[in-house]
């Protein structure tokens, strides 16, 4: 999956969890969860974004740790309302298992670009 491709499927993401943080705003109980769930989802695909347009390798690498904190909160949120039953609606499961997927993604990259950016240093340390 190239950057492109993962900048799309995260703002799908993002549009998924609006409407159904949207539906979930309609019981006073759910708002809570529901903004929290949508703040960090929303801001998954927005901090990708910006990680791809990072400046230095250092600079991708923070911005795309932000993005696994964020989309690790967002699984907890998921799992929050499923768990605590303020809402049971299929899509549930759905948004839980493409969160968990996202989490997958940005956490194996997070460690590839941490890995490299430390191999990049050392090798440069011996050369000098």
């Amino acid at each position: 999956m190239d950057k492109n491709e993962l900048q799309e499927r995260s703002l799908r993401f993002a549009v998924a969890i609006t409407g159904f943080t949207n539906v979930m705003r309609e019981n006073p109980a759910s708002r809570g969860p529901a903004d929290q769930l949508s703040r960090c989802a929303t801001s998954v695909g927005a901090n990708y974004r910006a990680a791809c347009r990072a400046r230095s390798r250092a600079e991708f690498i923070s911005k795309l740790g932000i993005v696994v904190e964020e989309i690790d909160e967002a699984v907890y949120w998921i799992e929050l309302v499923s768990r605590s039953g303020l809402t049971s609606t299929p899509a549930l499961e759905g948004l839980l298992d493409e969160a968990q997927q996202l989490r997958a993604i940005f956490a194996a990259s997070y460690g590839t670009a941490r890995k490299n950016h430390q191999l990049a240093q050392k090798h440069h340390r011996l050369i000098r």
